[in-house]
């Protein structure tokens, strides 16, 4: 099994979107990712957009699922934690979201119990992204 665990890859995570146009403004617009891929699934009443800030065949990517009929927001459950992103600068990353009106419930300074400096911002689902500076 070792030698097959060589080929595995974190392909993508998956999480539902209210709507989809601010879901998709707000990644590639606010957080710079790209709109990889799109396919709407009429019989199934959904449609599917992959995005992701390299390929999805190599990096590691964020697939919206948008449910045509769903008109409440979207039980986020308390077993599920967050998105983490790795940004240059925490701090001018807040700055630049503040100034676009995003969430950020927790705001860039130094992790509790240590140094690395990180932040919480929410998505328009409010979904929780951790912002990271890169390791030293």
């Amino acid at each position: 099994m070792s030698d097959m665990n060589n080929k595995y890859r974190f392909a993508h995570t998956m999480i539902r979107v209210t709507d989809l146009q601010q879901s998709l403004d707000f990644y590639t617009r606010l957080l710079g990712m790209r709109i990889l891929r799109q396919k709407e699934y009429p019989d199934g009443k959904f449609t599917n957009t992959f995005i992701g800030y390299g390929a999805e065949d190599s990096d590691t990517v964020i697939e919206l699922t948008y449910n045509w009929n769903q008109r409440e927001p979207y039980d986020k459950g308390n077993g599920w934690g967050h998105i983490a992103l790795e940004v240059p600068d925490v701090y001018a990353t807040c700055s630049a979201l503040e100034s676009e009106g995003v969430s950020i419930p927790r705001p860039a300074g130094p992790m509790k119990h240590g140094t690395r400096v990180i932040a919480f911002i929410e998505d328009p689902d409010g979904y929780k992204i951790e912002l990271l500076e890169p390791l030293a």
